[in-house]
């Protein structure tokens, strides 16, 4: 059984008109979709309804698309159209722009700015990116704190072992030191015991030499 064609002309019936504006257009933006994905165009479509209510549909930014398009009508009003190097660099330029833009208001949600335009969709998965983030944030920060900690703990126990040997060398001055004093004591004790037993020694013949000195001469003895 073949489909019935449909006549195209104007619906009279206004409540008709509006359901079929609403169905077609809602299948020529999926058309539009469909073809930006499967083909790699970039695709614009401007619609507005019989009450004057804009619909549009962008594979991209509209405004790039439509500054591609004012490019590419005032080249073909001129008799020198440029190279296709430039109008690939052109081209190139515009998406490179798109990218940048995208970037910066991605940067911005990220610092929770310019939030106005997130539904709660978008909301929940900038929630999630940002827990995310700061998960690995933290994560990273405890190894750099764990790496520093155990810097610390190396050189503090190499600080320990040098003042180990300083220790242990200053230990060694003082005995030598000690041990210097000590001999040093012993020999004046020695020096001075010498010197006092030869006094004594020289003394007492003196004395027997003077009593008798006085005997022989005959002088009168004292006690």
């Amino acid at each position: 059984m073949t489909r019935k064609k449909i006549r195209i002309k104007k619906i009279d019936n206004v409540t008709a008109r509006q359901v079929t504006f609403s169905k077609r257009r809602r299948g020529i933006f999926k058309k539009s979709e469909e073809l930006s994905v499967l083909c790699d165009a970039d695709v614009a479509l401007i619609i507005f309804s019989a009450t004057g209510k804009l619909f549009e549909f962008s594979s991209s930014r509209m405004r790039d698309i439509l500054a591609r398009y004012n490019l590419h009508t005032s080249n073909l009003n001129k008799l020198n159209p440029p190279p296709l190097d430039l109008q690939l660099e052109n081209s190139n330029l515009v998406v490179l722009s798109r990218e940048v833009e995208e970037k910066n208001k991605q940067l911005c949600h990220l610092r929770g700015e310019d939030l106005q335009g997130l539904n709660l969709e978008d909301l929940h998965r900038l929630e999630k990116l940002l827990e995310s983030g700061l998960g690995r944030v933290l994560e990273k920060k405890g190894e750099r704190s764990m790496d520093q900690i155990s810097s610390f703990e190396r050189r503090g126990a190499e600080l320990e072992k040098e003042n180990n040997k300083l220790r242990e060398r200053l230990n060694m001055l003082e005995r030598g030191k000690a041990k210097a004093f000590g001999e040093g004591e012993m020999v004046g004790i020695e020096e001075g015991t010498t010197t006092n037993l030869s006094i004594s020694g020289s003394s007492l013949p003196l004395r027997d030499d003077c009593s008798d000195t006085s005997l022989k001469l005959a002088l009168p003895f004292s006690m």
